[in-house]
């Protein structure tokens, strides 16, 4: 058994980084940002309520918590701690009215008004997701939310109000992870650069053409940092994704694309993801900055309504 093993060390010494495969853009073997992430979250503890991690590098299930009511400061304290350190938390059974979803989130901030989607209930800082069979549901792509904005949102709470039996799951992406695996060339490349984002992209379908100068006073382009440095954490994450972003500042429309593509790819290793199965009145709390998201745009034409508050954060920085 002794030779066995150190016959074998040799092979294992060979697993300590990533490799491409045969030529192909495309990473495997294990991951040592998760290795690493996986031991660091490992040494968590808490006092206020109990936390089960739910993936090697992100996502926590937080359970001993009511959130229908108002919370005393020491257990908002250690879960805002807890929501920069596993990025994004789940909490099952939680049914929130409306005013408690908001008096929740405004426990960590002031809460934004999002433009081009509509309240449909009695507070203007609740987004109100019904999609069914008459609303398809189009958010099926990684990204941050409101990159657009010059202060994007640092968080949201979202609130399942009622989910198809099967389908409609949520997946959350580590920007971390993200930024650590890409090569040392590509870090290097994207260290200084800075990225155009533009709500154009993805709502200016939805602007009535007497409101656009209006909506583009308002909303100009913004630029923030390809790579951001987290405000809290001040670990580099990526900050680019799809929806949004329509350009490196400084590149050619194709190489602009092409880099904003192979950056927004990193989201896809599942490595770096968590998967939220939704029930009824389960709430997902996420870091904006630290992940992006994904809502799996697969239950059509079953009905999903979900309700989201937004906590503004601060500029992104490098």
């Amino acid at each position: 058994m002794t030779d066995t093993l150190r016959a074998e060390k040799p092979l294992y010494a060979g697993l300590a980084g990533r490799a491409t495969l045969h030529g192909y853009p495309i990473n495997v073997g294990p991951d040592p940002y998760v290795a690493a992430e996986r031991e660091r979250l490992a040494g968590l503890s808490w006092d206020e309520f109990a936390v089960r991690p739910v993936s090697p590098a992100l996502g926590a299930e937080v359970s001993g918590v009511d959130l229908t009511v108002d919370l005393p400061e020491p257990v908002i304290a250690e879960i805002r701690r807890a929501l920069h350190e596993y990025k994004v938390l789940f909490f099952r059974d939680q049914p929130l009215t409306s005013a408690q979803h908001v008096r929740f989130a405004e426990r960590f901030g002031e809460l934004e008004v999002h433009p081009f989607i509509p309240s449909r209930t009695d507070h203007p800082a609740l987004c109100r997701f019904e999609k069914g069979a008459e609303t398809g549901g189009y958010e099926n792509s990684w990204h941050h939310d409101v990159t657009w904005r010059e202060c994007p949102s640092m968080g949201a709470v979202l609130h399942a109000v009622e989910v198809p039996e099967v389908g409609g799951d949520t997946l959350f992406a580590d920007m971390y992870g993200a930024y650590a695996g890409l090569s040392d060339e590509l870090r290097a490349r994207v260290a200084d650069l800075d990225a155009v984002h533009d709500f154009m992209q993805s709502f200016g379908r939805t602007v009535a053409d007497d409101q656009r100068e209006a909506m583009r006073a308002a909303f100009p382009e913004v630029v923030h940092p390809v790579v951001a440095t987290h405000a809290v954490t001040g670990r580099p994450h990526l900050y680019v994704n799809r929806n949004f972003t329509t350009a490196i500042a400084g590149l050619d429309p194709d190489e602009s694309r092409a880099l904003i593509d192979t950056l927004a790819r990193q989201a896809d290793y599942p490595e770096y993801q968590v998967r939220l199965r939704w029930e009824p009145h389960t709430v997902a709390f996420w870091d904006n900055r630290a992940v992006q998201h994904y809502a799996a745009s697969d239950y059509f034409p079953q009905t999903r309504v979900m309700e989201r508050a937004s906590i503004v954060g601060p500029r992104p920085t490098r």
